[in-house]
């Protein structure tokens, strides 16, 4: 079916719901149901319709391999508040947060589907950019009017507003995207922009390779201002792109030094640009002072040095005894806020054993077993993935080291990034002889979207 002039609406539509399944978020006139809650309940209806209409139901193997293992992670969590007798299930039901993830994910995928009337890696990868590069633009459109900000705000309750409205560290934030957990859905997008130029054939239409790229670098600038763990992402997807391309000089595949070019013509271009706005716009100056501290820092003659970083390195609290180690104490958030009976020296407001750090708040919840488990849980979800798409293997593998890089700082997983792709229709080994390339038909414009 041609949707015609429809089809301009219907995909800033499935722009929107992607967003709301990559970005959830809370309305106020509907408090405690987020919108990711409520695209997973429509995956359900979607799952009876199709039930219905093939008249037969059958339980996907990769579901069910997946959701044991998030079986076993939140296993691991119920013993450690069982044992320890606390009230912070936070991992003890991380299989019903892996099945929400996956049906919200998997109402995303029919919605576009339904649009482009297929669902390719291509499709999935450009509509995270476009969701990433309309909640950045968002952002900073928030930060420079403020009757947008009290618009948004009086129809979205954000998560962490107690954080980013007050008075002295205002930070940048969209509609469900701040802090942190934003940061490390941007590194993963950029990871896989950085895949889809190394690995797709854009000779003829470079128009793609700008789109692409002003992508990548408005996605690093904005998204180091709402949260530096996007710098993740772009020196994992740099490391990849130096990688290949000397790995090109002992054995030529495609021409990686195009991408340099590109690469380095742009930035010849947006320095400037960002050095003239830093030194006449106070707003840009402050953002991006917060979002690149460190080079900041370095180019004043102090180092690479992040207050953030600094002050994690204080966070690295061990456990003093056994038990902690292997079940843990069953805390995941600051203990004085969801026990009253706590006597410990936490801080409320902050995190059990006032530590941030990703791995520690791991093994403080469920100890190194449980630690393990959820390790083990990631990498088998990424082993599914590159089952069902062999040819994308490295893609996959870089979004694991992505997510383990992560937990050195902050203690939230990017499994909703894997739940796209699993909700994708596995090749056939015959198919994969050449890996995936964008193709006019497949690509969507970025710059259509925002």
């Amino acid at each position: 079916m041609k949707l015609g002039v429809l089809k301009y609406p219907l995909v800033l539509l499935c722009v929107v719901i992607t967003s709301m399944f990559f970005f959830p978020f809370e309305f106020r006139f509907w408090e405690g149901m987020n919108t990711k809650r409520m695209l997973a309940a429509l995956a359900l209806v979607i799952l009876f319709m199709k039930m219905v209409q093939k008249r037969e139901f059958k339980i996907d193997k990769d579901f069910l391999f997946v959701s044991i293992l998030a079986g076993l992670v939140s296993f691991c969590g119920l013993i450690s508040v069982t044992y320890n007798n606390t009230p912070d299930y936070t991992y003890a039901t991380y299989i019903t947060s892996c099945w929400v993830w996956w049906a919200a994910a998997y109402t995303a995928c029919q919605c576009i589907k339904a649009v482009h009337g297929k669902i390719t890696w291509v499709l999935v990868i450009n509509y995270l950019v476009a969701v990433c590069v309309a909640q950045c633009a968002l952002a900073l459109a928030m930060d420079y009017n403020s009757g947008l900000k009290q618009t948004v705000n009086s129809v979205v309750f954000q998560s962490d507003e107690d954080y980013v409205f007050s008075g002295g560290d205002q930070r940048l934030y969209g509609i469900g995207m701040s802090l942190d957990v934003a940061g490390s859905r941007f590194a993963a997008v950029l990871v896989m922009i950085v895949y889809a130029l190394g690995n797709s054939d854009l000779k003829k239409q470079w128009y793609n390779y700008l789109l692409y790229f002003l992508a990548f670098i408005f996605i690093t600038v904005a998204g180091n201002m709402v949260a530096r763990t996007t710098i993740v992402g772009l020196v994992v997807g740099v490391l990849y792109l130096i990688y290949v391309t000397f790995k090109q000089i002992k054995a030529f595949e495609r021409n990686y030094f195009t991408l340099w070019g590109w690469l380095v013509g742009l930035l010849l271009i947006c320095v400037p640009i960002l050095v003239h706005e830093y030194q006449t716009d106070s707003k840009v100056h402050e953002q991006l002072r917060f979002g690149f501290e460190g080079f900041f820092n370095l180019a004043e003659g102090n180092g690479f040095i992040y207050a953030s970083n600094e002050k994690l390195t204080t966070m690295y609290v061990w456990p003093d005894n056994l038990k902690t180690w292997f079940i843990g104490d069953g805390y995941f958030e600051s203990a004085p806020d969801i026990n009253l009976y706590y006597t410990g020296s936490d801080t409320p407001g902050g995190f059990y054993k006032d530590t941030d750090v990703g791995y520690l708040r791991f093994i403080f919840y469920f100890g190194v077993i449980g630690l393990f488990m959820f390790c083990w849980f990631m990498v088998r979800v990424g082993h599914v993935c590159i089952q069902k798409f062999p040819a994308w293997r490295v893609l996959f593998l870089l979004l694991l080291l992505t997510n383990f890089v992560v937990w050195f700082k902050v203690s939230t997983d990017i499994f909703l990034v894997f739940a796209m792709f699993l909700c994708l229709e596995g090749e056939k080994e015959t198919e994969l002889l050449s890996l995936p390339v964008v193709t006019h038909e497949d690509h969507l414009s970025v710059s259509g979207y925002v």
